[in-house]
C-alpha cells in the first residue's frame, strides 16, 4: 500500500516594513520638545501680562502725580471768580461782559483770542434763562481765521420773582463735555481747549475735501 504524501511544508515569508518606526527614544524627544514649546508659550505670554500690568501702572502712578501737582497749585493759589450781578442789576449785555471777563481771568497762554455773545434767550414759566457762547481760537499770521475753535456755553437763570440783591444763577459747560459746572468750583485747563480743537482737526482730516 502507497503511504499518504505529505505535504511540503510552507515557508513563512517575513514582509519586511519600509516604513518609519517611531522609537522610544523618539517619542519622548518629541513630547519633551511639546513640553518645552508649551514652557516658552507660557512664558511669552507671562512676559506680555508683565508688561501690560507695568504700563498700567505707570499710567496710574503718572495721573496720581499729575493729580498731585494740580491739587497742590490748588491749594497754593484759590480758584478766581467774579461778583456776579444780582437780579436788580441784570441786564443781557452785563452779563456778557461779565461772563467775558470771568473767562479772560482763566490762566492760559496769550496766543488763545476768544470772544462772547449771546446765542438766545427763552422765557420759562417762571424765569428767563439766557445762553451765551464763548469762543477761543489761535489766530496766527498765515490763518487769522482759524477753521476751527473750541466753545464754552454759560447758562444764566434769572428767576421772575427772587428778590433784587438775589445774585443770578450762572452755570457753564466746555464742548463735548457733559459736566455742568459752577464758577468758581473747578480750576480752568487750558488742556480742555487744546483737546477739543486736536479732535476737531482729526476729524476734519478723515473727510478730505
Amino acid at each position: 500500500m502507497d503511504r499518504p504524501r505529505k505535504s511540503p511544508k510552507k515557508k513563512k515569508v517575513k514582509i519586511k516594513d519600509n516604513g518609519f518606526k517611531t522609537s522610544s527614544k523618539t517619542k519622548m524627544a518629541t513630547k519633551d520638545k511639546g513640553t518645552s514649546m508649551d514652557t516658552v508659550d507660557k512664558n511669552v505670554i507671562m512676559q506680555q501680562d508683565q508688561r501690560s500690568v507695568t504700563e498700567i501702572a505707570l499710567a496710574l502712578v503718572e495721573e496720581v502725580i499729575a493729580a498731585a501737582v494740580e491739587f497742590i497749585q490748588d491749594s497754593q493759589s484759590p480758584i478766581k471768580n467774579v461778583k456776579w450781578l444780582t437780579h436788580g442789576e441784570f441786564t443781557a449785555e452785563r452779563c456778557r461782559r461779565q461772563i467775558h471777563k470771568y473767562v479772560s481771568s482763566w490762566e492760559s497762554e496769550d496766543r488763545w483770542v476768544c470772544c462772547t455773545t449771546l446765542v438766545r434767550r427763552d422765557d420759562i414759566v417762571h424765569s428767563f434763562r439766557y445762553i451765551y457762547c464763548v469762543r477761543w481760537s489761535v489766530p496766527t499770521a498765515l490763518k487769522p481765521m482759524p477753521r476751527v475753535s473750541a466753545a464754552a456755553f454759560f447758562i444764566v437763570k434769572v428767576n421772575k420773582r427772587k428778590p433784587p440783591e438775589m445774585p443770578i444763577d450762572v452755570k457753564y459747560f466746555l464742548e463735548g463735555q457733559a459736566l455742568v459746572q459752577r464758577p468758581g468750583t473747578i480750576r480752568f485747563r487750558e488742556h480742555w481747549l487744546r483737546e477739543i480743537i486736536e479732535t476737531k482737526h482729526q476729524l476734519m482730516e478723515s473727510f478730505p475735501i
